[in-house]
């Protein structure tokens, strides 16, 4: 019986599947969204948000607590300093899971993994409006050009009262 036993195996020994996670949650919190499979997404999801609450806590206890789980004390500083006090009016839910579609090899079911807030490190960028574009300067004429297109001109109004 399975009773009480929380978490997915993932068809990994158990130092390979914490080790996997921990690299997963360190990049999310890199990069500020990953591509993975689904089951994969949901344990990683677990882990992430328990990093982003030490993070809002933001004492001494929780940042050694959180670089006990991530592999990169630069992502634990930036945690520290951008992600969690982004996230200190929130609750909780702090990643979203956007399914994909399968994957062309296996079918394994795809998703994205990103935070919800704007604390991500592509959500700072500025929004882009629309401009028209500006016209083409027209290139300096010359003798020949300027006589090749009224040469044109000519032939397309005998053209026209030809009847052609």
């Amino acid at each position: 019986m399975r009773h009480r036993k929380s978490g997915r195996k993932l068809s990994r020994t158990s130092s390979h599947r914490h080790m996997m996670l921990r690299n997963m949650v360190t990049s999310l919190l890199d990069h500020g969204k990953i591509q993975t499979t689904l089951a994969k997404a949901k344990e990683l999801r677990r882990l992430a948000d328990r990093v982003i609450v030490l993070a809002k806590r933001g004492d001494l206890h929780s940042r050694r607590q959180a670089l006990a789980i991530l592999t990169d004390k630069g992502v634990v500083k930036r945690a520290f300093s951008e992600i969690g006090p982004g996230f200190q009016n929130r609750a909780g839910g702090f990643t979203r899971i956007l399914k994909l579609g399968s994957r062309l090899g296996d079918a394994a079911p795809l998703c994205v993994v990103m935070l919800t807030e704007s604390t991500a490190p592509g959500a700072k960028e500025k929004k882009k409006t629309r401009e028209t574009p500006a016209k083409k300067a027209k290139p300096p004429q010359t003798k020949a050009r300027a006589k090749g297109e009224k040469a044109q001109e000519k032939g397309t109004k005998k053209a026209k009262e030809s009847g052609g």
